[in-house]
């Protein structure tokens, strides 16, 4: 059986839960040679244990570009180029206007923008031309939510960065598109749902206003970078791609 991503170097950042997890472990699955990021060792070497096949560890904080640079100088160790890169790390917390603090201003852009941005540019001279760019948006670049504004206007800046690179790598024929997962299960979603019995009864609540009538699974988002990562997406340059069962398409 062929595998897609076979004798490919692909780099994906947040990869130790989650949807950063789920598709390092199926860029491995399909013979890729992988390096993922990490803030904890534990949860590192977990995950590497997990994802198993031509996998790195590299721990760091994409928000620190010291660490962006630890990450290229590993992939060069190995690898004089990198075909892949997802830039996935991110997150956030709820915080209404008249309580967003600077501290969670500065931790939600310097991790989600910041972060992205340094991400792919220091990557620029390891990437091959031709290579794929996948960027982790949000449903929330396009949809309001209460209490999370800050999150959601890193998310429209991060599918803005893939409208406007394409015009900078266009020369280079290097494709930058975005996935938007909806509610997916994660243990991010859960904490930031308060975990327990308080996660369940909101995701169960989110599941009924989605047309799918369910929330997503990482593997699912996991299939979608994929293909946006593929030559089958190879005329595909610039899109948001939305995984959420229709959710903000209604």
């Amino acid at each position: 059986m062929s595998k897609t991503f076979e004798n490919k170097v692909v780099v994906v950042t947040g990869g130790t839960s989650g949807i950063g997890l789920a598709t390092a472990k199926a860029f491995s699955n399909e013979g890729a040679s992988v390096f993922i990021t990490g803030r904890r060792k534990d949860a590192l070497d977990a995950a590497v244990k997990e994802i198993g096949g031509r996998v790195t560890g590299v721990q760091g904080d994409m928000a620190k570009l010291v660490d962006i640079d630890r990450l290229y100088d590993a992939v060069q160790q190995k690898h004089s180029q990198i075909d892949v890169v997802f830039a996935n790390a991110g997150g956030g917390e709820f915080a209404p206007l008249g309580a967003i603090t600077e501290e969670h201003y500065e931790k939600t852009f310097d991790t989600n923008v910041k972060g992205v941005l340094f991400t792919v540019q220091k990557a620029l001279p390891l990437l091959r031309d031709g290579a794929s760019i996948v960027l982790t948006s949000s449903t929330t670049s396009i949809s309001g939510t209460p209490a999370l504004s800050v999150y959601s206007a890193t998310k429209a800046a991060v599918r803005n960065f893939a409208r406007n690179w394409i015009l900078d790598l266009k020369d280079r024929h290097i494709r930058v598109n975005a996935v938007s997962p909806g509610v997916t299960e994660t243990a991010g979603l859960n904490e930031l749902f308060g975990n327990g019995d308080s996660a369940e009864n909101t995701k169960n609540y989110l599941a009924g206003l989605i047309p799918a009538g369910r929330i997503g699974q990482p593997e699912e988002i996991a299939k979608a970078v994929l293909f946006l990562a593929s030559d089958q997406a190879s005329f595909i340059n610039g899109v948001e791609l939305f995984v959420d069962g229709g959710q903000v398409q209604i």
